[in-house]
Parts: structure tokens; C-alpha cells; sequence
């Protein structure tokens, strides 16, 4: 492909599509991107502006993929292939006149006005930008779950200034060392030896035979990891398997901002997603934290699972967890787990099922958790709760400010702190 893109000559930071669409225009042929004599003449739709009615046909007003807007032609129905464009631009159209016309019913007229073919072309470009996100998350994502996009609310595009990433990312100064012991089990479910990776640290198996949590909120989770001597297929492998099901990033009605739902039904104490971001000292948390106030949100979580050192921000760095909202009724519950690193100053945020959970439900979890004392077994975490806040476990996003909650749960605190 290299040697043919050379002697095309064609810009080569282009995307797969644009660099088709270029090749046409000058007629090139690339046997590697499919471009011949054969195809020159093929154009691709990228959204419908306009639309005029005669008694004899419809006329589309069309953008052409690759091309500037003085190239738009009109173009009857009969010559359109885009069957999906043509119905996202007939219900974009009807919403469109409903939210004009403030009814119900509402008539299609012969030619639509120019303030109606601007939100039309706003909403085409808006589910394009939309469209190209949801393809950037899926090719940066190291997870077997899927992830959609969706807006039908307002016209928000993709947010700004922010990078999906898989891991945690180890924030400027900071310095960490790995700490991991790792198993010499042969059979980690049936034979753990002196109780696999989670008895070296004193602790109990986390997960059944279906990979669900069995341990109490409170409770750390300790995994094998890369030391030890068992394979992928591990039972003792749930977290680091990343997300398993297909999730969606939609934007709430109720003024929430983006929320989160699952695609798949979920069994109750099953693990859904890592709550991931850059990690930073608390000291630089403190600094961002009164930033993050005056613009009236924040991602910051605190490790403080044994000492407050560091702090999870979320706000530019993140994955889909970036975008779950609270809930003061949650359906997900946090965890710490524990997998190359067992240093207790940084454990990995986990977030697990409270209950089953049908397909499209919205995950949520509390953002001000607490957690009964008497129902967790004895851990450094439980010997603190007397002294700590009530956020014992890692505190949560949007901690410093007082924000009227909106979760719409029968037991609401009304605020989220």
C-alpha cells in the first residue's frame, strides 16, 4: 500500500474513507483502496440538507462525502441509495417541526424554511461527529465490550479535551513501583496453595465459579497476576479481563449530562467497568479540586483505602466510567482490587452489579457511599471506619460541591453531598 500511496501522492494522515474519496477525485488508481476507472464515478452520500416536494417527486438537497458544500446537488428520491440517511433525516425532520410547532401532529411542508434546513444540517453534523467518536472509542478500547454513542436530546457533540484510555495513567512527579507476589497454584479454583494470591495477603477468594463477587462491600479483592504460575482462563481473573458487556453513552433528558446504560443483561454481583484516570498526589488534587469547583463539576476519586497519597482524576483522562452518573438508589457498587500492584495506597476501582440489571437500564453507582461496619469482615479498611469519613471506601467524582441531586430514586437525599 505504501508504494502505491507514494506514487499516488495522496496526503497519507488521512483516514481509510478520505483517502478513497481523494483518489476518486483525481482519479487514481489504488488497487489497496479499491479505487479503479471502474469506481471513479461513485459517490458517497454524507448527510441530506434540504427537501422539496413536487406532485411528480422528492428532491434531496445532498452533501457529498469529500466534498465542499458548493458541490451539493439536488437529487431525486429514485437516484438515493442511503436508505438509513433518509430515514434519520425524515424523523430529524418531524422532531424538528414538533419542537417548532410545539403539536403532535404535524404536516411536511412543500419546502422547508432556512431556519428549519439549519437544525436539520446541525443535526446531521452533529450525528456524524458523534459517529466518528464512537468509532475512535472502539478502535483506542483493549475491552471485549462494545461501546455506542447516542444523543437524542440536544445537539451536544462529543465532549472536549478528553482521551479514553484502558489503565491508569501515573500523573507528572509521581513515581510508582511495583509491588506483586504472584501463585504457584496448579488449579486456583479447586487447589488454591496456601490459599492463592488473595491468602498471601490474608484474605478470602473473591469470586464463585461464574466469576461473581462473594466477598462484602469493604472487603479488597486480591487477583493473580502476571507473576503467578496459572493461565488466562484463571478463575481468579475477573477485573483484569476488562468490560465484558456493550455499553452505551447517552445523553440523559433530565439534565444529568451524559449517562451510561448496558446493552446486555447483567447478573447481580457481576463486574462491569474500572472507574480509571490520571493518577495524581492529593496535594495536586487539592489544587484541581477548587478549579473543578468553580466549574462546577469534578472526577476526582481518592484512593484512601489505607492513606490518603493519591487521588484517580477522570476529568480529561477516563474511560466509559468518565460518564456514569449517581445514583442514590445505585445498581453498581464499588470495590478495591488489588493485581500487579499490592502496594494498599493504590488499588484498582472496581465497580460490580448490586443486582441484576436488564438491558437498557442505566448504570449508576453512589457517589457518597457508605458502608456498615458490622457487615464487613475484619480489614485495615474496617479497622479505620471509626475515623474515617463516610466515604471509607474511595470517595467519589464531584465530592467538594453541594449538588442537587436529580436521580429521581424514591430514597433521594436530594443532594449529592
Amino acid at each position: 500500500m505504501a508504494e502505491n500511496l507514494k506514487e499516488c501522492g495522496v496526503p497519507c494522515k488521512l483516514s481509510w474513507d478520505d483517502l478513497q474519496d481523494l483518489c476518486r477525485r483525481r482519479r487514481i488508481n489504488c488497487k489497496d483502496l479499491h479505487v479503479s476507472k471502474h469506481n471513479f464515478n461513485d459517490y458517497e452520500v454524507e448527510y441530506l440538507c434540504d427537501l422539496k416536494r413536487s406532485k411528480d417527486e422528492e428532491l434531496y438537497m445532498v452533501k457529498w462525502k469529500g466534498f465542499p458544500d458548493a458541490d451539493n446537488t439536488w437529487e431525486p428520491r429514485k437516484n438515493l441509495k442511503c436508505i438509513k440517511l433518509i430515514k434519520e433525516f425524515h424523523q430529524d425532520l418531524a422532531d424538528e417541526l414538533r419542537r417548532q410547532r410545539r403539536r403532535p401532529n404535524i404536516t411536511v411542508p412543500k419546502r422547508l424554511g432556512k431556519e428549519l434546513t439549519t437544525a436539520l444540517v446541525q443535526r446531521a453534523k452533529q450525528r456524524l461527529s458523534l459517529r466518528r467518536w464512537e468509532v475512535h472509542l472502539n478502535k483506542t478500547r483493549s475491552h471485549p465490550g462494545r461501546i455506542l454513542v447516542l444523543n437524542e436530546v440536544d445537539q451536544e457533540g462529543p465532549p472536549r479535551d478528553f482521551t479514553y484510555i484502558n489503565n491508569y495513567r501515573v500523573g507528572q512527579g509521581i513515581v510508582l513501583n511495583e509491588m506483586a507476589l504472584g501463585c504457584e497454584c496448579k488449579d486456583c479454583g479447586r487447589e488454591p496453595l496456601n490459599g492463592c494470591c488473595p491468602g498471601a495477603s490474608l484474605h478470602r477468594m473473591a469470586y464463585n465459579k461464574l466469576g461473581q463477587v462473594r466477598l462484602r462491600a469493604g472487603q479488597p479483592i486480591y487477583e493473580c497476576n502476571t507473576r503467578c504460575s496459572c493461565g488466562a482462563d484463571c478463575p481468579n481473573r475477573v477485573v483484569q479481563r476488562g468490560i465484558q458487556f456493550d455499553l452505551c453513552i447517552f445523553k440523559t433528558h433530565n439534565g444529568r449530562g451524559w449517562g451510561v446504560r448496558t446493552l446486555q443483561r447483567i447478573k447481580k454481583n457481576t463486574f462491569v467497568m474500572e472507574y480509571v484516570g490520571e493518577i495524581i498526589t492529593t496535594d495536586e488534587a487539592e489544587k484541581r479540586g477548587h478549579l473543578y469547583d468553580r466549574q462546577g463539576s469534578t472526577y476526582l476519586f481518592d484512593l484512601d483505602y489505607v492513606e490518603d497519597v493519591y487521588t484517580v482524576d477522570a476529568a480529561h483522562q477516563g474511560n466509559i466510567s468518565h460518564f456514569v452518573n449517581h445514583s442514590c438508589n445505585p445498581n453498581l457498587q464499588v470495590y478495591n482490587v488489588f493485581i500487579d500492584n499490592i502496594d494498599e495506597r493504590l488499588p484498582r476501582i472496581a465497580l460490580f452489579s448490586t443486582r441484576a440489571i436488564p438491558a437498557g437500564e442505566e448504570l449508576t453507582f453512589d457517589y457518597k457511599m457508605q458502608i456498615d461496619p458490622m457487615d464487613t469482615e475484619s480489614t485495615r479498611m474496617d479497622s479505620s471506619f471509626s475515623l474515617a469519613p463516610l466515604s471509607t471506601i474511595p470517595s467519589s467524582p464531584k465530592k467538594r460541591i453541594r449538588v442537587e441531586c436529580r436521580c429521581g430514586s424514591d430514597s433521594c437525599r436530594k443532594y449529592l453531598f
